[in-house]
């Protein structure tokens, strides 16, 4: 064996027992999820409404308990009958942060849950309480995994692929994470310790990153909700999508540097594995990349049941079979899709600088997520 066949055996072997762990975590029994009715104040900041969130704040919120659903924005969307709106305009860096902490300090807490959801998740009565219980319950923090839905596109289902069917799930994420919990701010639930941490985080990018980091280091909990947070997908271009994972990975490697090289060592593996596989002409390297392509089919196949809708008006009737392709090769295109997105943007933002563009503006990244502004600033889309 080559000595280049014999790395990529060992790179094979190490990929799939991750995978593999992963997997094992994922068949254990789910935790139920236990009934709650308790108050909760629904928060969902927002700048610029894209119709698809108008669509999604306008959908029905079957929750048993006290529910006040308040946006905040700087001039009023049009709103559905009981839904509330509270100017917000904050100068922080970070203006999620900023619509938030005036969200709190204008809206009277009374023993509320907290929950913080973004316009582009569609909120059912199943994802409040999901989110609430664990925050009733004594958690720090809840969070749900986003899960994309309706897809159409190539990019689309790349995306899709990548955030329900690879081990950057973010179900997969948290059952894997050693220390502080993976943890996404499109859908959480906050403590009374977790605003009080959240105030230290405006001129942060990955709030949700360092509030995960902050609430470990002191002990804290943070529990993934079972109900994922559904997000209808309009139809996108590839390079959003990679501009979006390329921001994400610049994100990552400023917050957790320990964390960023397992990208292409535990997370997008499969795609130059395949490469060498052919170049090396060797059969136990192409033995262990058959191994890593069973055990990461079966890991995405987990990952679809636990992100499926359990009724079609959970998912609002926006499948994501099509026609012709068996499950079991519909699942394993997806992911192989989903893995190549990540794998593209990871080696994008290897040759970025330390500069992100989000919600229209230019930042530069410094140590542990901190931003400042980009005086020269450079024209972006909306993040």
């Amino acid at each position: 064996m080559s000595p280049w066949a014999a790395l990529g055996l060992g790179w094979a072997v190490l990929a799939g027992g991750f995978s593999a762990v992963a997997l094992g975590r994922l068949l254990r029994r789910r935790r139920p999820v236990e009934p709650t009715r308790v108050p909760v104040l629904l928060l969902r900041p927002m700048d610029a409404p894209t119709p698809r969130e108008l669509e999604n704040l306008a959908h029905p919120i079957d929750y048993a308990g006290p529910l006040e659903h308040v946006v905040l924005s700087p001039s009023r969307p049009p709103l559905p009958e009981g839904v509330r709106w509270l100017r917000s305009d904050p100068v922080a860096q970070n203006r999620k942060v900023g619509h938030l902490l005036h969200g709190l300090e204008s809206l009277p807490g009374d023993g509320r849950v907290v929950l913080v959801v973004d316009a582009d998740v569609a909120v059912t009565g199943a994802l409040v309480e999901g989110l609430a219980g664990p925050v009733a319950a004594g958690a720090a923090l809840s969070t749900a995994a986003p899960t994309p839905m309706g897809e159409r596109s190539l990019a689309d289902r790349a995306m899709a692929g990548l955030l329900r069917r690879t081990h950057h799930s973010f179900r997969a994420l948290h059952v894997m994470s050693a220390g502080a919990k993976a943890v996404c701010g499109k859908a959480l639930g906050l403590s009374a310790r977790a605003v009080d941490e959240l105030r230290e985080l405006a001129d942060h990018i990955g709030e949700d990153l360092e509030l995960s980091k902050r609430l470990h280091a002191k002990g804290l909990d943070v529990a993934l909700c079972e109900v994922p947070a559904l997000v209808p997908l309009a139809p996108g271009t590839w390079n959003t999508a990679l501009a979006r994972f390329t921001r994400w990975m610049q994100v990552l490697e400023s917050h957790r540097p320990g964390l960023y090289p397992t990208v292409p060592l535990l997370f997008t593996p499969t795609w130059p594995l395949l490469v060498l596989g052919l170049l090396a002409g060797s059969e136990w390297l192409a033995a262990g990349v058959g191994g890593l392509l069973a055990v990461r089919t079966l890991l995405s196949w987990r990952l679809t049941v636990l992100t499926t809708p359990r009724s079609p008006g959970e998912g609002r009737g926006e499948g994501t079979s099509r026609p012709g392709l068996n499950p079991v090769r519909q699942i394993a295109l997806d992911w192989l899709l989903g893995e190549a997105l990540l794998l593209a943007a990871f080696l994008s933002s290897l040759v970025q600088p330390p500069r992100v563009t989000w919600r229209g503006r230019t930042y530069v990244l410094h140590s542990g997520g901190r931003m400042s502004p980009a005086w020269t600033e450079l024209r972006g889309g909306r993040g």
